[in-house]
């Protein structure tokens, strides 16, 4: 069985994103990774070149790409994401291709079950993909948000052989005739640390996100992100202490990060959604039931 990961940056180093950290993750578990590098301002690319030829022990692909960022069209709904992922997914040549977003992070514990889950589904034909848990980190390192308002699964692995794409703003996949993937539990965990940053830092790339959403020229004169003042940290419903331990590949870069956020003394926002969030999210902590979940993918036993 053959595994290859796939994978995209751009400005890894001006956004902040903890892609090197990732990709260590990724490596125990794959033969291959190609990394699509978009053409961008900083060091990231040679950042790249010089873990290949450290790290990456021979199994990292670099290849560049232009990011077409004056396409309107490209730029609407987060369509060049998922573009940019399938340059990386189609120069896959293994049997699964495993992919992980670069603030995304794999546990170390988890590899075994990874590679059970791959042997399992290897010969089945109703499995097209494997389904993984997920983390969501805010604000800080030690706070996690768990309710209904975060995913908490997503596909993260696809058989080559059936053909999927990544779709949307590639946040998941689609099957070459529209259908969603069918996938197993890879009884696996992705840690996602896409809201934890310091707050400017936080506001740079939101500004950029946004614009990958709603045009070029989404942001404010003076920078505020189109989607307003998300990229400020907010005491919210679903929020509580994170009481794992968080992948190997991470630790270096919490120690030098250093940075918390003072959940406590935060100020609690409560919004009108709240009054319906906040009953189906007690439901669900009782049953384990998410009740009007949107999904992805078809689960299969």
């Amino acid at each position: 069985m053959k595994v290859s990961g796939f994978f995209i940056i751009r400005n890894g180093e001006q956004f902040d994103y903890p892609y090197l950290e990732s990709l260590r993750s990724l490596i125990p578990v794959v033969d291959e990774v190609f990394v699509n590098v978009g053409i961008g301002d900083d060091a990231t690319l040679e950042n790249l070149k010089h873990f290949s030829e450290t790290e990456g022990a021979g199994k990292i692909r670099i290849f560049e790409s232009r990011w077409p960022l004056d396409d309107p069209e490209q730029r609407r709904g987060g369509r060049i994401l998922a573009d940019q992922t399938n340059l990386a997914l189609e120069r896959c040549t293994g049997d699964w291709c495993l992919y992980l977003q670069a603030d995304e992070v794999l546990h170390e514990e988890d590899y075994p079950a990874i590679r059970a889950a791959m042997s399992e589904g290897l010969n089945r034909a109703d499995v097209d993909g494997l389904l993984f848990d997920y983390r969501h980190f805010y604000g800080s390192y030690d706070i996690v948000q768990d309710s209904r308002s975060a995913y908490r699964r997503e596909v993260r692995a696809v058989k080559r052989a059936s053909g999927a794409r990544s779709v949307g703003d590639a946040q998941s996949f689609r099957l070459a005739s529209g259908s969603k993937p069918r996938v197993i539990r890879a009884q696996a965990r992705i840690f996602h640390y896409g809201w934890v940053r310091t707050p400017d830092a936080m506001k740079e790339k939101t500004a950029f996100m946004d614009s990958l959403y709603h045009g070029k020229d989404s942001a404010t004169v003076d920078g505020t992100p189109a989607t307003g003042s998300n990229y400020r940290y907010k005491r919210f419903w679903g929020l509580k202490r994170f009481s794992e331990t968080h992948p190997r590949t991470m630790h270096d870069r919490i120690r030098e990060k250093n940075w918390t956020w003072d959940f406590e003394n935060s100020p609690l926002v409560l919004g009108r959604k709240d009054l319906t969030k906040i009953p189906l999210d007690l439901l669900e902590r009782m049953t384990g039931v998410r009740l009007f979940e949107y999904k992805s993918f078809k689960l299969t036993r």
